[in-house]
């Protein structure tokens, strides 16, 4: 398959991967993303661009780049930082070398893309308008795009579009998919403290038992989208924790669950938080125990506005070729802060596929690095195509 690359991103191709190798050795968290930041901004003035500012949601950073002409277009492209508390299992050349961290989801090559982008559209600028860069820290439900909107960022640098882009591990090198509309799940985040009695674990009459409260928690709050949710529509719940007890011979006084809920409509969502909470109230009634239930909104839907779509697949396809994109794309449960700009500014998002056996957010997650030039050439198209000389 061909690609078409623009030169200057062909000749900064070892560049670029030899800071993606650098980034993905040194990951940082959420809002922790300082020396990701300072070798951002030190790229950014090498490259030219016009205008940089900093901290902006901590650790986020903007960069400004204006085309030979100056009308008063203004189009964003946004990467997020950060990288997830997973220790590497890879065993790549240029793996982590902070336990504990990894760059599990790409967006060490995000990052890189987006620079790639900066720097080729410093060095050409032909396009009407304003490129503002917004490499924004803590995407991983910690909620660094809120942040970065909550210090100003559109109000400071609006936009009139905004798009984004996420690395994909499909094995379809080089495809570009957008999914129109609902694109990506809204998400919360629940936890319940359930407090009983503790006694010795041969006395069990002597306790009110929070491990068998808890795993009657688990078992009902699982049956909430097979016999509750319209056939129809979509919802994930998961109980992804369970913490109870230290000891062999005693049964202990709390134990502690935490979960997801995944949806595309907010009727379902209150659906199954006022389900969780009824199934909370009853067990708490019915063990004569107390059960503390705290639910909190972490992502929005994305979604991706239609005529937008349309134009970023148009600018994709110039890069790899119509028949290597598609914007007839499934909605993906998983969940992405980009949508709180997409609920300010209209815009659109894409997943670019590489080859890569293990999932996002596995210990073993691959990123092919020649799927960064070409993430670098769509997001410089996009800012062509919408902001024509």
């Amino acid at each position: 398959m061909t690609v078409n690359i623009p030169e200057i991103l062909v000749s900064s191709e070892t560049e670029l991967i030899d800071l993606f190798k650098d980034f993905h050795a040194n990951p940082e968290l959420g809002f922790e993303e300082n020396r990701t930041a300072k070798i951002i901004e030190k790229k950014l003035n090498e490259y030219g661009v016009d205008q940089i500012k900093s901290k902006i949601g901590i650790t986020g950073i903007v960069g400004i780049i204006k085309g030979k002409k100056s009308s008063n277009r203004r189009i964003g492209i946004r990467a997020d930082m950060d990288a997830l508390p997973i220790h590497e299992k890879t065993k790549l050349s240029y793996a982590s070398n902070v336990a504990g961290k990894m760059h599990a989801c790409g967006h060490d090559a995000h990052i890189v893309m987006l620079l790639g982008a900066a720097k080729y559209l410093a060095a050409t600028r032909s396009f009407d308008g304003t490129a503002i860069l917004i490499f924004q820290p803590a995407e991983e439900g910690l909620g660094g795009a809120s942040k970065m909107i909550n210090d100003g960022v559109l109000k400071e640098f609006p936009c009139d579009e905004i798009y984004g882009i996420h690395n994909w591990p499909n094995h379809s090198s080089n495809k570009v998919e957008i999914c129109v509309g609902p694109a990506m799940a809204g998400a919360a985040f629940f936890d319940i403290e359930v407090v009983g009695e503790g006694s010795h674990a041969a006395a069990p009459q002597n306790a009110k038992d929070p491990i068998l409260v808890g795993c009657t928690l688990v078992s009902q709050i699982q049956s909430i989208v097979s016999r509750n949710m319209p056939p129809l529509e979509t919802c994930v719940v998961s109980i992804t924790q369970f913490h109870a007890g230290s000891a062999y011979n005693v049964i202990p006084e709390t134990s502690h669950i935490s979960g997801t809920i995944r949806y595309f409509s907010e009727d379902i969502f209150d659906l199954t938080r006022k389900r969780i909470k009824s199934i909370c109230n009853g067990l708490e009634v019915s063990y004569n125990i107390k059960i503390t239930l705290n639910i909190r909104k972490v992502f929005d839907v994305l979604v991706n506005d239609e005529v937008l779509s349309e134009a970023y697949i148009e600018a994709a396809a110039d890069i790899v070729g119509k028949e290597n994109t598609n914007i007839k794309a499934s909605p993906s449960t998983g969940s992405e802060d980009f949508a709180d700009f997409l609920k300010i500014t209209p815009g659109a998002y894409c997943k670019l596929g590489h080859e890569g056996s293990f999932a996002l957010h596995s210990p073993n997650f691959y990123i092919d690095p020649k799927s960064i030039a070409v993430g670098s050439s769509v997001l410089s198209r996009i800012i062509e195509k919408r902001m024509p000389i």
